[in-house]
């Protein structure tokens, strides 16, 4: 097995080819983001047909970002396939614990797995990175359990070098803001439904289009909680411009529109789970 011998970023890259190239055949558990998008690039160099990225389809999905991961993998000649997943009709996913995100990566890796056992594929990878381990992840113990190999970590790979790698590469998601699954958008305990799924995808497309990169639609049953980076809440707060949204909201189903005056945090509903911890 090959050994990490070099620290730099481009030492941790020639070890991640390194170790593709000993895996000899690869499912990367693809969803366009910049860790899974970066992997994808490098078993697609590597192992070229022998590294297929796999997309979970469901609607904890945006369309936007089926759309865009579609595309990107199109665009990098990746050889590509979709999985249908069935995570929000299983009553543990619903339920909405703090270890929701098991039962999705439970869900996608038993597909994973059957394919790779169709397709005689040797090795199952996901894109988690360093950073990821510090925190609160319980789909990891999921990919533990089935034996999901994570090449970014073995790379000792961290955000911030993904994404200038990913640069170096010419691969368009370097700089692209972090995603989550739309369930994330909904608290703990609340029951995660198809039609709160689609008005959170809805919602946020709706911004994204109106301007706005980085934000989350929290979803509070009849209240939506818009979170966007504090420099643009002038943006947000310009008369035609909350006008606007208001309107389109409530035509989607919530009866109040508020803003987080925090301002966008990744994982923001995490935070309940900390504060009760330090009681």
């Amino acid at each position: 097995m090959v050994q990490i011998t070099e620290k730099t970023t481009s030492g941790k890259r020639e070890f991640l080819v390194s170790l593709i190239k000993e895996m000899e055949s690869l499912i990367v558990a693809y969803s366009g983001g910049v860790d899974s998008a970066f992997l994808a690039a490098i078993g697609n160099e590597v192992l070229g047909q022998k590294s297929v990225s796999v997309i979970a389809v469901s609607p904890s999905l945006a369309p936007s970002e089926l759309e865009e991961a579609t595309e990107l993998a199109k665009k990098l000649k990746l050889n590509f396939r979709t999985v249908y997943t069935k995570e929000v009709e299983r009553l543990d996913y619903q339920a909405n614990n703090p270890d929701r995100c098991f039962f999705c990566k439970d869900e996608l890796y038993s597909h994973l797995m059957k394919y790779a056992e169709e397709e005689n594929i040797k090795n199952v990878s996901n894109g988690t990175n360093v950073d990821d381990l510090g925190d609160f992840r319980p789909g990891l113990e999921a990919a533990k359990q089935y034996g999901v190999r994570s090449p970014l970590v073995e790379a000792g790979l961290t955000k911030s070098e993904i994404r200038n790698l990913s640069q170096d590469m010419g691969l368009p998601t370097w700089d692209k803001p972090a995603q989550a699954c739309l369930s994330s958008r909904i608290p703990y305990g609340t029951t995660v439904t198809v039609e709160a799924l689609s008005k959170i995808a809805k919602t946020e497309q709706y911004l994204r289009k109106k301007g706005l990169k980085q934000l989350r639609v929290r979803h509070h049953d009849t209240i939506a909680r818009i979170e966007v980076e504090p420099h643009d809440f002038s943006i947000v707060m310009d008369e035609e411009f909350r006008s606007d949204v208001t309107r389109y909201f409530r035509s989607i189903g919530y009866s109040y529109v508020t803003i987080d005056l925090d301002g966008f945090r990744s994982g923001s509903l995490n935070e309940i789970l900390a504060s009760k911890k330090k009681k």
